[in-house]
């Protein structure tokens, strides 16, 4: 018999629970701006001019997965060794404000991950490429610059770009336990929404790729048990959506 699918703790209902935040506008950090246009144009050629030659991939982890900035024609599951997922980029706007900052993910040294390659046509790669960088580089430095991976494939090895964090940045959040992010990522949320719909767009879309990260599936129960007890759902709301 095939498989059943894990049942999630962390659910739409709980997302909903979580207060909505107007934009808090753009944050300030120490030795940090805002990025512009010639920021943008200089870090796209940066990604083009040191891309391997043939094709060019991009290792997603999470929201380039569920909501892609580029076009793409083929796709593979990979697996990159001495990385792993991690929420540690410190967050006061997009899913965090300054009372209730979030952590969003980035890949991080160590241990392996395992996630989608996606491959961006050939004669799309500028205009692709001038998509992404904007999406992903709101301020420079940039405290997760794009850079060249090696990961494996069933179909064999690539090198494929990724977004790692600089462990060097003042943006930087390391050493924190699993509960402690799950503190964190329960109550985060900016004018982008939540760290918990982050969270559940990320666990549900791995899925469907048969994609099973252990440690974000901790931190998923953890986050929903936060969830209940900050924001409590309604009485009888359990017993209805049974």
């Amino acid at each position: 018999m095939p498989r059943q699918p894990r049942p999630l703790h962390l659910t739409a209902d709980h997302v909903a629970r979580i207060p909505v935040i107007e934009d808090p506008g753009q944050p300030t950090y120490p030795g940090i701006r805002p990025a512009t246009e010639v920021d943008y144009d200089a870090e796209v050629a940066r990604i083009i001019d040191t891309a391997p030659e043939g094709e060019f991939w991009i290792f997603a982890l999470s929201s380039l997965i569920w909501n892609p900035a580029t076009e793409f024609d083929q796709q593979r599951i990979a697996v990159a060794s001495g990385w792993h997922r991690s929420f540690c980029l410190f967050d006061q706007r997009w899913r965090g404000n300054p009372k209730q900052p979030g952590l969003m993910m980035c890949l991080d040294r160590g241990g392996s991950c395992r996630s989608v390659a996606f491959r961006i046509p050939a004669g799309t790669i500028k205009a692709n490429m001038d998509k992404l960088v904007r999406r992903e580089m709101s301020m420079v430095p940039n405290a997760f610059p794009g850079r060249w991976i090696k990961v494996a494939t069933a179909e064999g090895p690539l090198t494929a770009l990724a977004f790692a964090i600089n462990r060097n940045s003042t943006r930087y959040v390391g050493g924190l336990t699993l509960a402690e992010r799950a503190d964190r990522l329960a109550q985060a949320h900016g004018w982008k929404g939540s760290m918990a719909e982050y969270v559940l767009s990320t666990v549900q879309k791995l899925a469907e790729y048969g994609i099973h990260d252990r440690n974000l599936w901790a931190l998923q129960r953890l986050i929903a048990e936060r969830i209940d007890h900050h924001w409590p759902a309604p009485a009888g709301a359990a017993h209805r959506a049974s």
